[in-house]
């Protein structure tokens, strides 16, 4: 064999090594998360922890959630395409169903302060009707300049 036939030996055993090495780190399966996640409450990175649940995955259930409202029960993935009883069962030990974060309305500086009563709405005085007779006086008028 000629140095140049082992030196084409040596780099592909070389890259194949190192290929298996990648894969292995790519195909290694991911930790599951050390408490169970809030489908209410959940970001999609967080919904990724769990088996099972990709972005694509994730993305569907953020979306399921702002078009439906709260789960009411991890059973409630199963009307996602893609998960169906089987793929539900390895996922739901790291599932959990919890009150759905209030969200947070803009404040106006017209809103009143929290935990109080908004103002009473008051009608705008109507100007007084038009009538012939000479106007009443007022404080005004009998002050001196």
């Amino acid at each position: 064999m000629s140095l140049q036939g082992n030196y084409r030996l040596a780099s592909s055993l070389f890259l194949f090594l190192l290929i298996l090495c990648c894969a292995d780190a790519v195909l290694a399966k991911k930790k599951p998360p050390t408490h169970p996640i809030n489908l209410n409450s959940a970001s999609a990175a967080e919904l990724q922890q769990v088996p099972g649940i990709g972005p694509s995955t994730a993305d569907k259930i953020l979306q399921m959630r702002k078009s439906y409202g709260a789960f009411k029960s991890v059973d409630d993935l199963l009307a996602i395409k893609g998960i169906g009883p089987k793929r539900l069962e390895k996922m739901r030990k790291y599932l959990t169903v919890g009150k759905a974060p209030q969200t947070k309305k803009p404040s106006t500086s017209a809103q009143s302060a929290p935990g109080k009563a908004p103002p009473a709405k008051t009608t705008a005085a109507k100007p007084p009707a038009k009538s012939n007779s000479p106007p009443e006086p007022s404080a005004k008028d009998d002050e001196e300049p």
